[in-house]
């Protein structure tokens, strides 16, 4: 393998004495892992903290072999590190893509959402600018990996109109007259998911409830508990910057 390509840094374990695995996320050739040689170190600790932009030149003799790499910082996202609502938020982003992809497979449209998401997280003067994005980009994640939602039409009417309520069971979208004799067994479809555009603190709320369902049963279940934690703390602080709870 030799690759030389753009990436986002999404995770980064320890290796040997000085060294790390780093999880990259890449615009042509999905997620890769490669070690890095001084990674533990003063010139690279800064770099490979995660959603940070940076080259990467990858090799390895053959394509089963742990790739070493060698990464120079692109942009730094370190100062959104300390304020805890982009941090939250970049923790979750970044540990769902390294968890969530297989290796190797590539994922174009994830690498441009992420890219955009976090740009997005590092501009807007408010959460309220890309809280929804978060959503979307889960929804995507799911889609990308076989568990999109099917929200073209009611599954109990047929109809494409009104639809105001996904079945937790087959996740396809539901219609106000479609919804009324399963009150309170339903998940919110906020507007924002299928048309786009703004939203509000509370369709935010409906729609992290929606994706983190349809996340935790069909993308993340069994995996670590540092997961639903990561993703807990966001949604939190999320809640608490919409005065929801």
């Amino acid at each position: 393998m030799n690759i030389e390509t753009p990436a986002i840094v999404c995770a980064l374990r320890t290796h040997a004495e000085h060294g790390a695995i780093v999880r990259l996320m890449t615009p042509k050739d999905g997620l890769q892992a490669a070690y890095v040689r001084g990674a533990r170190g003063r010139r690279m600790r800064p770099v490979l903290m995660p959603g940070n932009q940076v080259q990467a030149r990858l090799r390895s003799r053959t394509e089963d072999q742990l790739a070493h790499a060698e990464i120079e910082l692109a942009h730094s996202r370190a100062p959104l590190l300390s304020e805890p609502l982009p941090a939250a938020a970049i923790d979750w982003l970044t540990v769902l893509t390294a968890t969530a992809l297989p290796e190797g497979q590539p994922y174009p449209r994830l690498y441009d959402a992420l890219d955009a998401l976090l740009a997005l997280i590092e501009a807007a003067p408010s959460a309220l600018g890309w809280a929804s994005q978060v959503v979307r980009y889960e929804l995507l994640v799911l889609a990308e990996l076989g568990f999109g939602l099917d929200l073209d039409s009611c599954a109990v009417t047929g109809s494409n109109d009104d639809l105001v309520a996904v079945s937790p069971r087959s996740g396809r979208a539901v219609s106000a007259a479609g919804a009324e004799p399963y009150a309170g067994k339903l998940l919110a479809l906020p507007a924002f998911v299928r048309e786009g555009g703004p939203a509000s603190w509370t369709e935010i709320r409906d729609g992290l409830e929606l994706s983190g369902h349809f996340l935790m049963r069909d993308v993340l279940t069994g995996r670590s508990a540092g997961l639903a934690e990561a993703r807990s703390r966001l949604v939190d602080r999320l809640l608490r910057a919409g005065g929801l709870i």
